[in-house]
């Protein structure tokens, strides 16, 4: 009797994880368009940068100077990434943030340039964003160098 006890509350340990993740994912609801569908709605450039992977040239982005408060949102599906708070000036001629909010992009490895780097995306509609680098200011240390044609700005006075 104890044995199967046991046994069931070590499956339920190991199944605990995948049902959190399930949960998780549940909550999430993506947004799935088609090439044509995309095409509808980005400009040329943006379609390159979120669904081709491309990147903007540096100092090309208005955003790259936006200094009032407010929220970054994904130019695909207006998922919030970034808040003002989380900008600074890299340097680098892409808008930089060192967080964004919880859930919201996701991570994979890049080799186009041979040496591997952390692009990543929009978690809803698995738009390319830009790259992460462990060279940003404190807290977190990171900088997330962001395309500005991925990202369109909603002033704080516009945000609900």
């Amino acid at each position: 009797m104890k044995k199967r006890k046991f046994i069931k509350l070590i499956i339920l340990g190991l199944l605990l994880p995948f049902v959190s993740l399930q949960a998780f994912a549940q909550q999430i609801k993506k947004v799935i368009k088609s090439t044509a569908e995309w095409k509808e709605i980005l400009n040329n450039h943006q379609f390159y940068i979120l669904r081709e992977e491309g990147t903007e040239k540096p100092f090309s982005s208005p955003l790259n100077d936006e200094k009032r408060e407010g929220d970054y949102l994904c130019v695909g599906c207006k998922t919030p990434l970034f808040s003002s708070n989380m900008k600074f000036d890299s340097g680098t001629g892409w808008p930089s943030f060192f967080e964004h909010y919880p859930n919201t992009i996701f991570t994979k490895l890049d080799f186009k340039l041979l040496i591997p780097r952390t692009e990543y995306h929009c978690a809803i509609c698995e738009g390319h964003q830009g790259h992460v680098f462990d060279d940003g200011p404190q807290p977190t240390g990171k900088r997330y160098c962001n395309n500005g044609a991925s990202l369109t700005f909603t002033p704080k006075a516009m945000l609900k």
